[in-house]
């Protein structure tokens, strides 16, 4: 009986397995890259917030020359970019916008993109803030 007793201690006293030191080294490890990719991803979103209302606001850019080439001036609000329109030749364009981006979500404040046309001149700008960036073409 004392010789079984003593091949089991030995049996169960063989068993490898982690230290406690061992698991709280890959602890560490999983925080410290946690702590670096964390900030990385967040900053990604924003500088993709950036990109999109930059391709928006090109988009509105080319519309509006569109716009400006068939009418002869530029629109007066971007509402009028998604409406079909008669020149004055009784020439019928449109809609030169499907409809008026909205600005990328998550993006604070919240809001739309600024059209301003000068009277006459035929120049304009597009404006849109948010996440502490300003996009802005003209």
């Amino acid at each position: 009986m004392i010789h079984w007793w003593t091949k089991r201690r030995l049996a169960v006293g063989s068993q490898r397995g982690f230290t406690l030191i061992e698991l709280m080294i890959v602890v560490a490890i999983i925080g410290i890259l946690a702590a670096i990719a964390i900030p990385l991803y967040a900053n990604v979103q924003a500088r993709a917030r950036i990109a999109k209302a930059q391709a928006d606001a090109r988009a509105i850019a080319s519309a509006v020359s569109i716009y400006s080439a068939h009418m002869g001036n530029t629109p007066t609000a971007l509402t009028e970019l998604t409406v079909v329109v008669t020149n004055g030749a009784s020439q019928t364009a449109g809609p030169f916008l499907a409809s008026q981006p909205s600005v990328p979500s998550g993006w604070t404040p919240t809001g739309t993109y600024a059209y301003t046309a000068s009277t006459g001149a035929g120049t304009f700008n597009i404006s849109a803030v948010g996440d502490g960036a300003t996009v802005s073409l003209p």
